[in-house]
């Protein structure tokens, strides 16, 4: 059933005669549900104009500019492999003004540039998923998301402002919430087309983009008037390479007047000397994370690239060792690591490990099975006798919380072997075991100033365990509330930290090793081996 009305006759005949597509048209005679506009483009036209003839089958023209020069759509091939990068679409252009509805030339439509034309037909859609499946991403649902030439707003405005005029002649009104928006209308035919070539639904949440930008050149052209008329509107940013982005268009349409705006634009809008081009066509994942615990058994080793004025100081770090596998796994682009707080390059991780999790960038692989994991978490082992992985295991982005509130919140222990200057007998050092929740006082320590701001954290030694080695050793097991500074609690950094082992023992004192024994951050679940 054809969806206008008589109602509809008089403005779609304008439309259509002024050089406005079909589905440009049911879009201004409200027409919003989907079967429509899915119908093909030849069969549309050929339906719409059925509708307009008169009781003797002639079609009116009752054209308000000169014929609109014919335009042969680029082959969809070449505007795909051939990717303008200046927005210039290839064309041929032949001057017959006759409306092309018995062959493959289309006029190209003075409202969606061609956008509701040739590109949402099968031909067009079966190029963008041939791009999609040679690009290698694995996925099992799809967002769909398009860019259009922000001049699309301009012309959609003049072709509005006429209609409402027109309506307003017969009592009618025409608000901008009754015009179909241009993206809905591409969505409801592109979508079920996009689904049944790829073979799998199209979901707002998927984490698998493929997104296509349309370009015009003749962008510059349409929006200079605004330009003219709210300059505040257009201001030059570093990462856009035009001024007329579609925010700063509808931002100045907003402001502009009706009657300025009719006075600088024709109404209807002139149809386009050339049809959209595909600018590019680009497919990307959403991030996925990896999560795990890590044990580090060398004290010549950083938790990230130690990397100095631009020179590597040690050749590898817990992070790379542990990432460089995932990145080829996973087929990612590159990679974030976070962790539950960093030991220095000198301690040991043992116990249970650290927290840590690996934000995975644009990866081409997403799905594993557990023993997948399992058997990389053992290739990560083995490639290495520095550092061993744990519990490693596929995470959502929210689960990354639970680590970053336990760093804080959750307690440390740590073992340390301290060196005194004096002889000290067991006895010297048994009253430390004594003491329970010790208050200190923790200025940045020296050693970290360059990256951390100056300001003084007051912190909670829970309890402390003695182990005497010998005259001048012995080995102190700590808890601590997490973000204790452990050195400078031993020796006091000259005094930044208040009290210190040096202070209470009445001797100067200094760390020869540490170790970080357990991290009480109960995450990522423990797995069964």
């Amino acid at each position: 059933m054809f969806p206008l009305t008589e109602e509809n006759k008089h403005v779609a005949r304008l439309l259509l005669n002024t050089g406005t597509c079909p589905r440009c048209i049911f879009r201004f005679c409200g027409v919003d549900f989907h079967a429509p506009y899915k119908l093909p483009y030849k069969e549309l036209l050929n339906e719409l104009q059925k509708f307009l003839e008169t009781e003797k089958d002639e079609l009116i023209l009752e054209v308000m500019n000169p014929p609109p020069k014919k335009i042969r759509l680029q082959e969809l091939e070449d505007s795909i492999d051939n990717l303008s990068q200046n927005g210039e679409g290839r064309i041929s252009v032949s001057q017959d003004g006759s409306i092309a509805s018995k062959n493959s030339n289309l006029n190209v439509c003075n409202v969606c540039l061609g956008i509701l034309q040739e590109f949402c037909e099968k031909d067009f859609i079966k190029k963008v998923c041939q791009k999609v499946e040679a690009s290698g991403f694995e996925f099992t649902s799809l967002v769909f998301s398009v860019s259009f030439p922000p001049q699309l707003s301009v012309r959609e405005h003049a072709a509005w402002l006429l209609v409402k005029q027109e309506m307003g002649k017969q009592s009618l009104s025409l608000g901008r919430d009754d015009i179909v928006q241009l993206k809905e209308a591409y969505k409801w035919i592109t979508h079920p087309l996009f689904s049944e070539e790829l073979g799998v639904p199209i979901d707002g949440k998927s984490l698998f983009e493929v997104s296509v930008v349309f370009a015009h050149p003749e962008t510059v052209e349409d929006c200079h008037f605004l330009a003219a008329i709210c300059p505040d509107c257009f201001k030059p940013a570093k990462n856009k390479q035009s001024v007329f982005t579609r925010m700063a268009v509808m931002k100045a349409l907003n402001k502009i007047k009706e009657e300025d705006f009719l006075k600088q634009f024709p109404c209807p809008p002139n149809s386009p000397k050339a049809v959209c081009a595909v600018l590019e066509i680009e497919c990307a994942h959403g991030a996925v994370f990896v999560a795990g615990r890590y044990n580090k058994y060398s004290r010549n080793l950083p938790q990230t690239p130690w990397i100095i004025d631009g020179e590597r100081k040690l050749e590898s770090s817990v992070e790379e060792l542990i990432s460089d596998h995932l990145l080829a796994v996973f087929k990612a682009e590159s990679f974030n690591f976070s962790s539950s707080g960093r030991e220095d390059v000198d301690v040991r991780t043992l116990g249970n490990g650290r927290p840590f999790a690996i934000e995975l960038v644009n990866p081409h692989r997403v799905h594993f099975t557990s023993q997948e994991i399992k058997e990389l978490q053992q290739k990560i082992n083995n490639s290495s006798n520095k550092i061993q992985v744990r519990d490693l295991q596929l995470v959502t982005r929210e689960a990354i919380g639970h680590m970053k509130e336990g760093e804080e919140e959750k307690t440390k222990t740590y073992s340390a072997l301290i060196w005194t200057n004096k002889a000290i007998q067991k006895k010297d050092i048994e009253f430390l075991n004594d003491i329970k929740d010790l208050k200190i006082d923790q200025k940045t320590p020296l050693r970290v100033l360059h990256r951390r701001p100056l300001a003084v954290r007051a912190r909670v030694i829970h309890s402390m365990e003695t182990q005497y080695v010998d005259e001048h050793h012995f080995r102190l097991h700590l808890k601590t509330q997490a973000g204790t500074y452990i050195k400078e609690f031993v020796h006091g950094d000259f005094g930044r930290t208040k009290p210190n082992i040096g202070s209470l023992m009445n001797v100067t004192a200094d760390i020869l090793e540490l170790d970080v024994e357990s991290v009480d951050v109960d995450w990522p679940p423990a797995l069964d081996d």
